[in-house]
This record gives C-alpha cells, structure tokens and sequence, in this order.
C-alpha cells in the first residue's frame, strides 16, 4: 500500500467512527513469529501522512513524474510531458487547464497563442502599474500534464491522476497567491462545481493559499469576448499587487 492509499484508508476507517489502529510491526529475521502488534489507543492522535514527501522540490517531482509517465489514457496521444516553467521560488503561481498542440510539441506550458496573451497580460500588467515582474518571475503549469486529444476537457480520473503532482507542485514552491485560469483549474484547486463568471472578482483558498480565478486565455481570443478581456485583466491586476506591493 503506498502513502496515498494509506492516507485514504485511514481516513475512511476515521469517518467511519474507528478510534484504535493496529500496527503490526515487521518480523524478525530469527525465524520466529512477528512481534505483538501495537494498538494506538483513542487518546492517541493518528496522524495521517502528507500527500507531499518532506522537503520536496519540483525537480523531485519531476523525477517521481518520470520521462515516460503511464499513469493514465492521455499517455496514448502525447508527444511531451508539460510538467511546468517559470521561477521556482515564485511569489505566484498560474495554473492551466492542460498542453495544447504547441505545448505538447515544446514541452513547456502556456507557449501557444493563448500562452502569448498571457505573457502580454503579465508584462503588460506589471510595465503599466510599475512592477519589475516580468513572465519569468513567476510560475506557470497545468492540472494535467500531458495534452487531451483535441484539445478537449480532461477526464476527472485523468485530474486526479495528476493531481498529485499539481499538489506536490504548490506545497514546494508556497506562493503568496495561486491565479487560476479557467473552470477545470478552479474546480480542480476549489473543488467546486461554479464557473468561472460566478468565481471572478473573489478570494478564495487553496490550503490557506489565496486564490484568484479568472479566464482562461484561449476564451479570451475569441472576438467577442471584450468584456471578458476587460475582467481578466482587473482579475490580473487584483493578484499582482496583492502579490508584489
């Protein structure tokens, strides 16, 4: 049983009103049979173990990741893994929905046209109120890491698959703030089932993390979008300043 399984049992057994866990401890290389097993008494917290390694970084992920990584059906399609880019010590974070063509060519998130208008969204943002922020000093990656075929919405199995990682990725880096872009990003991090438009222009939380939800940047290419294109970029404003003043 690995760490997650472990963590999920034992919570299970925890909703289910079970207070005294039994450990049996390993046997002995004499021959004999196994030592007595340990009972942890009610009064004894149970600690359930973290879904992210101690001291954990984001080229250790990248390691248990793996260059061929088949945990889930978008392995079949894929050309590259899209793990993340940017600053690793950064301040915020942006998270995606998943690769698309471009990104699953390169290997790196958000470098297609929607990509593009993100980095003018964050550049232009940060020169016109003042901040030395540029793309590069922050963090950008995806729900899932490896592209949906035609582009579509990924699967929630295939969300939870990598959302282990998307986890790990936030608790190593700790940002100030996390800028969701999109539905499937808002409700992998919030767990909610609201769009995006009821989502926008609130706080929320994401493991006591502040988080920002605002659209993503292929909805804002489509021309008849203005007025979302108008909301993003308050959204973005929001986040940087909370950010960096």
């Amino acid at each position: 049983m690995n760490r997650d399984e472990l963590r999920q049992a034992l919570q299970f057994y925890r909703d289910l009103g079970v207070t005294d866990v039994y450990l049996a401890e390993a046997p002995k290389e004499t021959g004999r049979e196994s030592t007595p097993i340990k009972v942890i008494s009610p009064q004894e917290e149970v600690v359930l173990p973290g879904l992210e390694p101690e001291g954990d970084t984001l080229e250790k992920i990248q390691e248990d990741i793996g260059p061929d990584c088949r945990r889930c059906r978008l392995c079949e399609q894929r050309s590259k893994i899209v793990i993340g880019s940017g600053n690793p010590h950064a301040r915020l974070v942006f998270v995606g929905e998943g690769p698309g063509a471009d990104e699953d060519a390169q290997g790196l998130p958000f470098v297609g046209r929607a990509g593009q208008l993100l980095t003018q969204m964050i550049d232009g943002t940060t020169a016109k109120e003042g901040m030395p922020i540029h793309r590069a000093d922050v963090y950008i990656c995806n729900v899932v890491k490896c592209r949906p075929p035609e582009n579509r919405t990924p699967l929630p199995d295939e969300m939870e698959t990598c959302g282990q990682f998307l986890f790990r990725q936030l608790m190593a880096i700790r940002p100030k703030a996390i800028c969701a872009l999109g539905s499937t990003a808002a409700k992998a991090l919030l767990n909610t089932k609201d769009g995006v438009t009821r989502l926008r222009g609130h706080w929320h939380k994401w493991h006591d993390i502040p988080v920002i939800v605002t659209y993503h940047p292929s909805y804002l290419l489509r021309p008849y979008n203005q007025d979302a294109k108008r909301q993003a970029w308050e959204d973005l404003k929001k986040v940087l300043h909370y950010v960096y003043d």
